[in-house]
Formats: C-alpha cells, structure tokens, sequence
C-alpha cells in the first residue's frame, strides 16, 4: 500500500509540475517563434505581406509607429482603394475611445467614478438582482467589473431595419449575438471578478447623454473629436457622408451587409487609419512640447486609465476602457484595444506608452488577422506574449499539457506494473 501511494504522490507530483511548466512557458513565450528573427521595420511589413497571400481580407491599413513618428502605412483592399483617410467601421476598439470621452466628464467633475451609476440615470434602471445594485459604478463599469453578466455581442441591425431604442436595448437587446440572452443585469456581485460586458458600454452610452443632455455621438464629436482634430471619426454613419467607408466583406470573399448599432460606446465607431494615429499621439508627449492628452485630458488621468482594475488568472488584463496587453520595463503596460464582429471586421492598436512603438491595423474579411498580426507585433518587439496571442496559444497550451498528463500517468502505471512483476519474480 505505501509503495502505490508513493506512486500515487509521484504521478500528481508530475502532473502539476508539468502543468506549471507548460502554463508559465506559453505564457512567457518560450516555444513561440517570432514572425521574422529580423529587427528592421521592412521584415515585419514583409511578413505582414505573407499573411495577407495566405489569408483572405478584403480592406486592410496598417500604420507602424516608432517613438511617436508614423514609420511606415501599408494598404490592401479586394476592391476600391483604400488609404489613410478611409473610414473602418472598428467593432469594440469603440470601446477605448469612448472611455476616453467619459474620462472627460469625469476630469470635470460631472462623473464621479466611484458612485452608483443609478445617480445619474432617469430613463433606465438595473433591473433588481440578488446583490446590491448600488455598487455598479463607473468605474466598474469601465473595466468591465460591475458584475454585468450580459456577454453582449452585439450583431446590430440590417439596413432598413429600425435601430432599438437604447431603453428597450439595455432590457433586452434584440440584435445580441446569438446564444446570448441581451439582457443587462446584475449576476456577479460588482467588483469581485472580471466579465467582459458590451452592455456595460451601453450603459455608460446612456449615462454620457443622461449627464451631458446630448445624444453621445454629439458629445464625443464635439468634446473629443474636434478638439483632436480627428475629422474622419463619427460614432454614426450616414449614407450621404462624404467620406469615403472601407467595403465589407464575408470571410468567402462575397460582399456583406454593413450594419448599424443602437450600442454606439460599445461597437459602433467609425474612424480612419490618420484618426486613430492622431489619437495615438495623444498619448505621448508631442513635438514642440505638446502636453500628453493634448489639453482634452489631463497626463494623470491617461495614466490612471492604464492603472489594473480587471484581472485573470491572478495577471492584470484590464484599466478603465483599455486593454493591459504586457508589462514594459518601467512598470507600465502596452495598452489599446480590439475589436471583432460579424460578418468581419478585425481592429487592433498596441501602444507602448514608455517608447512610444506601436501598431494600428484596421481590417474587413477576416475574423483574427489584425489581432494575430498586433500581438506578433508585440511579441517581437518585446519578447512578450500579450493578453490575446496567449489566448490563441491556449488551445495549443491545454492539449500539450493534457497530453503529458497522459504519458505521465502511462508511465508511472507502467514502472508500477513491472516493479511488482520484478519483485514477485
């Protein structure tokens, strides 16, 4: 009996070992190849040009970006062109920029957040829950721990088809993805885990036009957009628009419908490869002594916005409306967001706020290129895995750690087996 349970001990002594090894491995990067072993800039345009041959993607703008300066634009499109002043519908990369616009009424004290959302709110209230509603703040909110279990995805609406009023939409939102119920409510008690919520997004849409007595694409238009001169942004679309809207297209190669959205904070922006560089900048410090925030937001309140609040697996993966992707060497993060949505639209912007590095990719046709390729980005710059590339190398992860477990209890069984065979013979 002791010698099977010295065995027993032996083989989850192992197991958990190799579960260790295997977890910290992925998670600092120490079988994952680079997308180029060179440094220079051209190597990885280069290897950006090998994913596009192989993958199919339908408008594509890339903007790499060196100690602030735009280092280099790469363009592709399956149909009309498309350059830096083409407008991308972006999915939730809205979301960065519209926390940006709520810290603005928060810097001027017409958001607290760290008071109860239902302040602010007159035309909708959280529906009553098993925990205590008044501890969704805003803060939680942004950093998506209020407790919200709607899960929204959004798949937003054909045109022709009437847009939800925003009310009825934070109810029961009609165009959720499917599988998710749509409805915003309190199902974790607020504050105790992280769980992505669209609706929270939804929520903060209403609160901005609840506190600023304007619709929120007026707000962000005339409180962030104009200020920054980001003049191809619009959390709207209108058909008569002179600008000039990247094309949308299924993963086949056929054309596909662009849908509009009652959830504008959450999904709904539009902007250019030059506006979201413009808002990039606004994060470093400019030339000729351009403040960071560029006098629409205050340096400590950017910095505040990348301070953790959400957190996974004990890493802290989330601020207030950014993504935390890797630690830098000071101690920060590389920050951004991305955005995903059907039929596909893929968005992703890593920012290196101690160098100033990073990359902007906008694209339609494909599901996961623009993610793939930003967190590549990073991980050959840095040497880091970033929140989503270790995501992709999850799958990878389980099945290497669920096939050692295998052979490690094959094993151990097996010497058991032929060292009572020997001790009998």
């Amino acid at each position: 009996m002791k010698r099977i349970l010295k065995y027993i001990l032996l083989t989850v002594s192992l197991i958990i070992l190799w579960a260790v090894i295997i977890f910290f491995g992925t998670l600092n990067g120490w079988w994952h190849q680079p997308i180029t072993e060179q440094s220079g800039s051209e190597a990885y345009i280069n290897a950006v040009k090998e994913e596009l041959n192989e993958n199919f993607v339908g408008n594509f703008a890339l903007a790499l970006i060196k100690g602030g300066v735009i280092e280099h634009e790469e363009f592709h499109t399956e149909g009309k062109p498309v350059n830096r002043n083409t407008v991308f519908q972006v999915a939730s990369l809205s979301k960065w920029v519209s926390a940006f616009g709520i810290m603005k009424l928060v810097e001027e004290g017409k958001l607290d957040l760290d008071a109860p959302v239902s302040k602010y709110l007159t035309r909708w209230q959280l529906p009553t829950s098993n925990f205590n509603n008044e501890e969704v703040t805003v803060r939680r909110l942004l950093s998506h721990t209020a407790g919200l279990t709607d899960g929204l995805g959004y798949s937003g609406f054909e045109p022709g088809v009437q847009t939800q009023p925003i009310e009825e939409s934070l109810t029961k939102a009609s165009d959720a993805d499917e599988g998710i119920s749509g409805a915003v409510q309190v199902g974790i008690e607020p504050g105790t885990e992280f769980k992505y919520s669209g609706g929270g997004y939804t929520l903060l849409q209403l609160l901005v036009e609840e506190v600023s007595r304007q619709s929120f694409a007026s707000f962000m238009k005339e409180s962030i957009f104009e200020p920054l001169n980001m003049v191809h942004s619009s959390y709207t679309w209108e058909d008569s628009s002179s600008l000039k809207l990247a094309e949308f297209y299924n993963y086949d190669g056929t054309e596909a419908t662009h849908y509009r959205y009652t959830s504008l904070a959450a999904t709904s922006l539009y902007t250019s490869l030059n506006d979201l560089e413009v808002f990039f900048q606004v994060f470093l410090k400019g030339n000729d002594n351009e403040p960071i925030g560029r006098n629409v937001l205050k340096p400590e309140t950017l910095k505040m916005m990348r301070e953790p609040h959400g957190r996974t697996m004990g890493i802290d993966i989330w601020g207030l409306g950014t993504i935390l992707y890797a630690t830098t060497d000071n101690d920060d993060f590389i920050i951004g967001h991305d955005g995903k949505s059907t039929p596909p639209i893929n968005t992703a912007v890593r920012l290196n706020p101690q160098t100033g590095n990073g990359i902007i990719i906008l694209e339609t046709g494909n599901p996961i290129l623009a993610t793939k390729l930003a967190s590549e980005w990073v991980f050959w710059k840095t040497g880091k895995v970033d929140l989503t590339l270790f995501t992709m190398l999850k799958d990878n992860m389980v099945s290497t750690i669920g096939k050692g477990w295998l052979a490690i209890i094959i094993s151990t069984i097996t010497i058991g087996i032929v060292g009572y065979r020997r001790r009998k013979a």
